[in-house]
């Protein structure tokens, strides 16, 4: 057993997916797009002084399930400190993150000698049960701008990318509750899903990806008035910008939103996916 280990999994942006929902948490999941961020969560896993595990996230503790359910299946008993600039519930991946993190960085802890497919399973599953997400960990494993053709995890998922990199910036107005959304009449949203994905995978370039998001956004009726408003700010300034899935968040490509007036959050699309420090 080792003292701790730290782990980085960038932040994630769902540009649009379809649900596919399967008995086999593994196994479900959804298909889509989207931008992993230089901006992300650092996780640092560390045996438990007690009988039970902590979760702190940016000094506060907190439960999330995800996290829970790694440790569970990893048979560790740890406590996770989290650092994130990114806020949770606003389509940034973090609880994804956080678990992802934990799965990398508590398998070194604790020497359970899993591969790197098993671990991202096993984050993967956690959400997908805890039904706080149904594509981050896939993607924050992979990195760039990943394309999820097949739902799942890394064993029965296949991925793509759009070839590119590109300044990316954010403003977040609030939460939205994924599991409310995923618990719902999904129909509407995953025909919408598909056909966006028909599109970026015919022509996978970030403005195709933007444009594709956005016509999602609208066609599955996930708009808020706030974000509605942004995006034609935003587009009236002659810029990029969409919705990320799910959350009260507008992100845009280069300088959209600081054109439009904005005072946004500035990062990066990240080269790399999820790593041990």
């Amino acid at each position: 057993m080792r003292e701790e280990a730290t782990a980085f999994v960038p932040g994630h942006i769902t540009g649009f997916f379809s649900a596919h929902p399967d008995d086999d948490p593994t196994k479900a999941g959804s298909r889509g797009a989207g931008l992993t961020l230089t901006d992300g969560v650092e996780v640092t896993v560390e045996p438990a002084d007690g009988a039970e595990s902590t979760i702190v996230l940016d000094g506060e503790e907190i439960d999330i399930e995800p996290v829970d359910t790694v440790l569970e299946t990893l048979e560790a008993t740890a406590r996770v400190e989290a650092e994130s600039a990114l806020p949770l519930g606003s389509g940034f991946g973090v609880s994804g993150g956080m678990a992802l993190g934990t799965a990398l960085a508590a398998n070194h802890v604790f020497e359970r000698k899993l591969s790197w497919n098993e671990l991202v399973t096993i984050a993967h599953g956690a959400e997908v049960q805890a039904g706080t997400g149904l594509g981050d960990v896939v993607a924050q494993a992979a990195g760039g701008v990943p394309i999820r053709l097949e739902p799942g995890g890394p064993q029965v998922n296949k991925l793509d990318a759009i070839p590119a990199r590109a300044r990316v910036e954010y403003v977040s107005f609030g939460e939205l509750s994924t599991a409310d959304v995923l618990s719902g009449e999904t129909d509407r949203l995953s025909a919408a899903g598909k056909e966006a994905l028909s599109r970026v995978v015919e022509e996978p370039t970030l403005l195709s990806l933007m444009y594709a998001s956005r016509l999602f956004a609208r066609e599955a009726e996930l708009l808020t008035d706030q974000v509605a408003r942004t995006i034609g700010d935003v587009t009236d300034a002659g810029g990029q910008a969409s919705m990320a899935m799910l959350g009260e968040t507008v992100f845009a490509l280069g300088t959209g939103l600081s054109d439009a007036g904005y005072d946004p959050s500035v990062c990066a699309t990240h080269p790399a996916g999820a790593m041990l420090k």
